[in-house]
């Protein structure tokens, strides 16, 4: 393998990686901020309180993207294993 097809393949598998977390990150991210505003306006200050909800949207998104998830992650194997066998051996 030449080094272009190296950084061709690691940014393809970083680019990949990103797109999957992405959706959940962000639903983190959103319910984070949602609860941390309630928690201000209130005054409640139990970690838990965050934790639950985060998790609880996160496993909602993992069921919702789960299919779209790995239908991608599936097309990017399929990709770089056709790619690598296009190399040939020697």
């Amino acid at each position: 393998m030449t080094p272009e097809q190296v950084m061709t393949l690691a940014h393809q598998a970083m680019m990949v990686g990103l797109l999957l977390a992405a959706p959940l990150l962000l639903v983190a991210l959103v319910v984070g901020l949602v609860v941390s505003l309630f928690q201000a306006a209130t005054q409640i200050n139990e970690s838990t309180l965050s934790f639950i909800p985060k998790l609880l949207a996160v496993a909602v998104t993992l069921v919702i993207a789960g299919p779209w998830m790995m239908t991608t992650m599936l097309d990017y194997l399929r990709q770089t294993l056709l790619h690598v066998a296009t190399l040939g051996v020697g």
